[in-house]
């Protein structure tokens, strides 16, 4: 259930020392073949590090060969040099897999404003390039994790062709895209065209849905692999299907294992007047700092859901608003509903459903809670 189960790729995880806690920290994913066609999204900060820059430029093209990845140091805001690192590491493990540099990815996590120990991760990717395997993608999800508590691994089977992924995540996670390292793969026949689309799509309704704290990194990248090696041509409809179902799965992943998150959190929005208006509702919910307060605290405050509600630009009558929380409809025509204490939050998932009666679109945004150790976690990252 990896990366590795569709046919034509082998991947590794190794550790190079990057990482104080000595655990593993550089992965590669490397296409076989026939085909190398690669599509990829990126985050849309401003700020971006250098591997992202790099990155952009390899899949333009359409082929990627190979993605390498680290964890330990973001290799963001590094300047000129850091953009070398990058590249350095590209042409070393190009020259080491006998590809192009120009069709090596780069992915880094970690610390913001270091520069890579160089050493380190050549020979990290020299110790992962000598123990590539087809069954090496779960070392691979291993070696990429930051904060995460476990690996993130995700697998669907279509007719004879199947589309794999691993993922790493765990703070940090807004949407405008991607909001994680994500690395897709499939070995389905298919075209540079529809691969970008199928991800552009999936990921729309997925990774860009998923908004555990509103913050943006510098380094998130999710990128599409396709290696043709099953001999099965893939309907662009069936690919965006799997590609899709594989990248829920892995959203829902990393909402589940958002740093100190007690409670995964279901903001879904009806009755809109457009699905942009419904997103906006919901992600500005998902936002609330006091909303995801009374959610870690158990208790089902609806006014904090109206009034955040009620800051949006979505089309709504401010007197016709319906809110629903696991279940007990505590708010109605944005008054009083159901006594609130029926709401029942002792359990990991909460579904809050919102009413706009504006119009028949809909939206979810996942979120989670906001708890003590959130608080510590963050508080002391750099130290």
């Amino acid at each position: 259930m990896s990366v590795t189960t569709p046919a034509g790729f082998r991947a590794a995880g190794t550790t190079a020392g990057l990482k104080p806690s000595g655990r593993p920290d550089v992965a590669l994913v490397v296409n076989d073949g026939p085909d190398r066609h690669a599509a990829a999204v990126f985050t849309t900060n401003r700020v971006e590090a250098a591997p992202v820059t790099w990155s952009r430029q390899v899949v333009s093209d359409g082929r990627a060969d190979v993605v390498v990845l680290n964890s330990g140091c973001a290799n963001a805001c590094t300047g000129p040099e850091g953009f070398e690192d990058t590249h350095r590491t590209a042409e070393h493990v190009a020259e080491v897999l006998g590809v192009s540099s120009g069709d090596v990815v780069v992915c880094s996590t970690g610390m913001i404003g270091e520069r890579l120990p160089m050493e380190r991760l050549l020979a990290g990717t020299d110790a992962a390039a000598s123990a590539l395997a087809a069954d090496g993608g779960a070392a691979a999800a291993e070696s990429i994790m930051t904060t995460d508590t476990h690996p993130k691994e995700a697998v669907r089977h279509g007719e004879g062709w199947s589309v794999g992924g691993m993922a790493k995540g765990a703070g940090m996670l807004a949407p405008a895209l991607a909001t994680m390292l994500v690395v897709l793969t499939t070995d389905a026949v298919t075209t540079p065209a529809d691969l970008d689309a199928a991800l552009r799509e999936a990921c729309r309704l997925t990774f860009d849905r998923v908004d555990s704290d509103a913050c943006m990194s510098t380094n998130d990248t999710v990128v599409l692999l396709a290696s043709g090696a099953s001999g099965v041509r893939a309907s662009r409809e069936d690919l965006t299907l799997l590609v899709h179902e594989v990248s829920a799965d892995l959203a829902r992943q990393l909402v589940g294992d958002a740093e100190g998150a007690q409670h995964d959190v279901e903001v879904e929005v009806v009755g809109a007047a457009s699905e942009d208006d419904a997103v906006d509702v919901a992600r500005t919910i998902s936002r609330s700092a006091l909303f995801k307060c009374a959610i870690f605290g158990g208790d089902p405050n609806w006014g904090r859901i109206v009034s955040a509600v009620g800051t949006t630009s979505a089309e709504f009558d401010p007197r016709a608003l319906d809110v629903t929380i696991n279940g007990v409809q505590v708010c109605r025509a944005t008054g009083v509903g159901e006594d609130r204490s029926r709401v029942d939050l002792s359990g990991r998932h909460v579904h809050v459903v919102v009413d706009l009666h504006a119009g028949d679109a809909s939206g979810t945004v996942w979120t989670n809670d906001l708890t003590h150790d959130y608080v510590h976690e963050n508080s002391a990252y750099s130290t």
